[in-house]
């Protein structure tokens, strides 16, 4: 069994070992060591990464026994016996030591000012979530964080202990331990007490600053996300720079970007209103001019048309034509792919869904609609080929 060099000295950064065990799993060579000092994929934090004798470890898992497996892209094979030196990438141990300690602290100041417990945490590549037993308010979240900020800016020391799961019955743990043996504790002094196998630094300073980024319900909790130190100022980074341009976009200062939108917003709503009115009046417009092409059939007047309009646009001229009596009309669009629309007055008895039904089956196309107004698109003909076909259909009624 490996011994954790982590577990007394998370800021070991290089350690010497000897290769107890490989195999061979596909391009890549599954190492134990009789000691190590890179953390495996466990309890919600990821593995470390790094290098043995400057080969690349690509993972770090446990195994069946509890033991420490590296997962090395040796080119060679290595041999049980040989010492080896291990060299933990530190840039990325140290970020996951402030994102799991300021866990604890978030945790335990969730648990503190309003007895919530953290059911689950899982540390992502930029982001950090705990799941809280309940909901919370905007005011609880804003509080928890606060609270959590002072102990860290109170350089609080992180300890650690070792006791048996006996004598961890009698201590105030803020949960209770999954394991049995001789626990692990990080102690944050006066603060939280807890069973975890983690890398930590070695007071609250060291995490920087606690934030909060946002919440998501989750079954029947609350999905906190947050971050720690060097993520914190690569967070304020992002959105200072985002502030930054979406004010040079505006021409306003980065403080003066909500007032600047919510301005735009009221012209983007007054602006719409009146492309309605005006969309209304230029329809009706239409409409009119529509209604003097006419000609008579044994239906009622025909109106046939190609017409610069989407869909939506079609069927309002058409709405718009048809509110007349004694007229039925078949409109086409000029764009690709074409769009046919044919409408029929109440008092008229012409199918519109029947007559788009035959246009679809003689120029291909997808349609549907009622008897009262139908559509269809993506006819293969002309506009003028459509509309010709759709009169004589319509005149022979």
């Amino acid at each position: 069994m490996s011994t954790r060099l982590y577990y007394d000295d998370s800021y070991l950064r290089q350690f010497e070992a000897a290769i107890v065990r490989v195999e061979v799993r596909g391009n890549r060579q599954a190492v134990w060591l009789d000691r190590t000092g890179f953390y495996p994929t466990s309890g919600g934090q990821p593995a470390d990464t790094g290098t043995l004798d400057a080969v690349p470890v690509a993972g770090v898992e446990v195994d069946e026994a509890d033991d420490v497996v590296h997962l090395v892209d040796a080119p060679e094979p290595l041999d049980p016996g040989r010492l080896v030196r291990g060299a933990v990438n530190w840039a990325r141990r140290f970020d996951h030591m402030q994102q799991h300690t300021g866990q604890h602290v978030l945790s335990a100041a969730f648990d503190r000012l309003y007895g919530v417990r953290t059911i689950a945490f899982h540390m992502g590549a930029e982001t950090a979530t705990i799941d809280l037993a309940r909901e919370m308010t905007a005011a609880e979240l804003t509080a928890a964080e606060a609270e959590a900020n002072r102990i860290v800016w109170e350089d609080r020391p992180v300890k650690v202990r070792y006791v048996t799961s006996e004598d961890a019955e009698t201590l105030p743990l803020r949960k209770e331990p999954t394991r049995d043996g001789i626990l692990r504790l990080i102690e944050v002094e006066d603060f939280d007490l807890s069973a975890c196998g983690g890398t930590h630094v070695n007071r609250t300073g060291a995490i920087g600053v606690i934030a909060i980024n946002g919440s998501e319900r989750c079954k029947g909790g609350l999905r906190v996300e947050f971050v720690c130190g060097g993520r914190a100022l690569s967070r304020f980074r992002q959105l200072r720079d985002r502030s930054g341009e979406a004010a040079r976009l505006l021409s306003v200062l980065p403080e003066e970007v909500p007032t600047a939108v919510e301005r735009l917003q009221s012209q983007g709503r007054e602006q719409r209103r009146l492309v309605a009115d005006l969309q209304s009046e230029l329809t009706a417009f239409r409409a009119e001019a529509l209604v003097h092409t006419a000609r008579p059939v044994s239906s009622g007047q025909l109106v046939l048309q190609v017409v610069d309009a989407d869909a939506p646009g079609l069927k309002g001229v058409a709405a718009s034509v048809v509110s007349r009596a004694g007229v039925i009309v078949a409109l086409v669009s000029r764009s690709q792919p074409t769009l046919l629309v044919v409408a029929r007055s109440s008092d008229v008895s012409v199918s519109a869904h029947d007559i788009v039904g035959r246009l679809t089956r003689e120029f291909g196309g997808r349609g549907g609609g009622k008897s009262d107004l139908a559509q269809a698109g993506g006819l293969q003909a002309s506009p003028e080929a459509i509309l010709e076909r759709a009169g004589q259909i319509i005149a022979a009624v």
